[in-house]
């Protein structure tokens, strides 16, 4: 099983259900699990062990689907999106000027052991300047990443450079923890605390708040964040 099918099976919900087939994403993780069992099964890992075969493939394609979901809406706002593999395997020689500048504007500084980029999916970036405008973390569940992704907020945050990047995680949240502020789940208090907030694929209703809410809500706050963002450089450069 390859991107491509996982792409097709969420373009027949989009026949059913249109600009909201988002919602249903775990529906075509489910569709796709059993599709990629069937071509496992021709050809099994040697230790016979399918669902980890199955947990690397939706690991490494749910974050290709959510960026193809993402994309033409980012770009209808001036912006563009790169995976953040795409960064981090290629060396400065392998990237193109534009990619090579997003790469160093994102990147944490670690003294003397050196620059390194956050561990994120997808990164959202101003192609005129290059500057990033927000890092996405997408995972089935929070307990996967959510802890590491409040840790790159932090270390983010500490320098001047990077301290504007919005960190964002984006989830179906299969264990439903982000489905109620209270009593708060650990993964949602890392949520409200240390992120910039987390966007919920799903047709359930969930408690929102200003850092939780559902996913149909991301690009117009994308939105907001570049005004916002364009209104304070030009507020510095008054100064």
């Amino acid at each position: 099983m390859k991107f491509k099918d996982l792409l097709n099976l969420y373009n027949k919900k989009k026949e059913t259900y249109g600009d909201k087939a988002h919602n249903y994403i775990s529906e075509v993780l489910k569709e796709a699990k059993e599709l990629h069992k069937k071509d496992w099964l021709k050809s099994p890992t040697p230790r016979g062990d399918h669902e980890q075969s199955w947990r690397a493939f939706k690991g490494k394609n749910l974050e290709k689907l959510i960026m193809y979901i993402i994309k033409e809406e980012v770009e209808k706002l001036g912006l563009k999106v790169v995976e953040g593999n795409l960064l981090e395997r290629a060396n400065d020689q392998k990237l193109t000027v534009e990619l090579s500048k997003v790469k160093r504007n994102i990147a944490v500084n670690y003294g003397e052991f050196g620059l390194h980029l956050p561990d994120v999916d997808i990164i959202i970036y101003e192609p005129t300047t290059c500057e990033v405008i927000a890092a996405i973390s997408s995972k089935v569940t929070l307990r996967e990443r959510i802890a590491q992704t409040g840790y790159w907020k932090l270390k983010l945050s500490q320098s001047g450079v990077t301290k504007h990047i919005k960190v964002f995680f984006i989830t179906p949240d299969e264990d439903k923890t982000l489905q109620k502020r209270f009593p708060t789940k650990k993964g949602r208090a890392i949520v409200e605390v240390d992120t910039d907030g987390s966007y919920v694929m799903t047709e359930e209703e969930i408690e929102e708040s200003e850092k939780v809410k559902k996913f149909d809500k991301f690009i117009n706050d994308l939105k907001e964040l570049v005004l916002c963002r364009k209104k304070e450089l030009t507020n510095n450069q008054n100064y």
